[in-house]
């Protein structure tokens, strides 16, 4: 079994300082075996801010794996998010747009679906698709994770516009055998499969609140913790405390099956 802690839209800059010594505290006290940040660690991709969230992730004792999200490219200075939309970002957390984490029990794989020429809206690229049925041909036993920041399907209640390829994402990653999709960017939480991979294989997408962010939208800060193994996945939300002084969990989901299809444990 291995234990990943997802984390997304940590927005520094619009972020709570009370919040994140507490939150690195029950991230090392956890001890998973892989960290997954799924985007906006940045409220407008200043240096400052990057900065701030290099420190916070310096002291992440686990190993981290980083995807962009829409806030960590410049939104007001468009030059920049023409010309050098990744200049910052890269500086601060390494060139890879899309890392990858590989051991003996599980392949995690980030795909950037950031469009900087239309900022809000993502773009599942058919590139990083083909990029991640490269990374998972061939596997039988090993968990494979995908981390995203844009989701890749919406709720009636959600208002942000749809990721451009998203239906064709959902279909090539239940196709590869995909058993997860870790995202953020709607600041909610939400877990369960993908209405539209049913009959061609059952992937999981769990969504992530806002970590530390004040841009909550009704929702409290959270965090998930996957316990991922061939045939089992849990998935237990974490939520802040009112007082701030740690975290708590208030939800868990648990699924078996194995091989990109999974149901519902009763």
């Amino acid at each position: 079994m291995r234990r990943v802690l997802h984390l997304s839209d940590l927005h520094f800059g619009r972020d709570r300082p009370e919040l994140m010594r507490p939150l690195i505290e029950t991230v090392n006290s956890l001890e998973p075996d892989l960290v997954a940040i799924s985007g906006d660690l940045t409220q407008r991709a200043t240096e400052a801010q990057f900065r701030a969230a290099a420190t916070f992730v310096a002291a992440l004792k686990p190993p981290v794996l980083v995807v962009p999200g829409n806030h960590d490219v410049p939104l007001h200075n468009l030059a920049v998010r023409l010309v050098k939309p990744w200049q910052r970002y890269r500086r601060w957390f390494g060139r890879d747009l899309e890392p990858c984490w590989i051991d003996d029990e599980m392949i995690v794989v980030g795909a950037n679906t950031v469009n900087p020429l239309a900022w809000q809206r993502g773009w599942f690229r058919p590139r990083s698709l083909a990029r991640i049925r490269r990374s998972f041909a061939g596997e039988t036993e090993r968990v494979r994770i995908v981390v995203v920041h844009h989701p890749m399907e919406h709720t009636p209640e959600d208002d942000k516009e749809l990721m451009h390829g998203a239906g064709r994402a959902i279909e090539d990653l239940a196709g590869c055998g995909a058993d997860v999709v870790l995202s953020g960017h709607l600041h909610t939480w939400r877990v369960g499969p993908f209405a539209e991979a049913a009959g061609r294989g059952v992937v999981l997408q769990v969504h992530a609140g806002t970590g530390l962010s004040t841009r909550v939208r009704g929702e409290p800060n959270d965090f998930n913790l996957l316990e991922v193994s061939s045939a089992r996945i849990r998935v237990q939300r974490y939520v802040a405390c009112e007082d701030a002084s740690g975290f708590r969990i208030t939800d868990s989901r648990a699924f078996h099956g194995g091989g990109g299809r999974w149901s519902v444990e009763p």
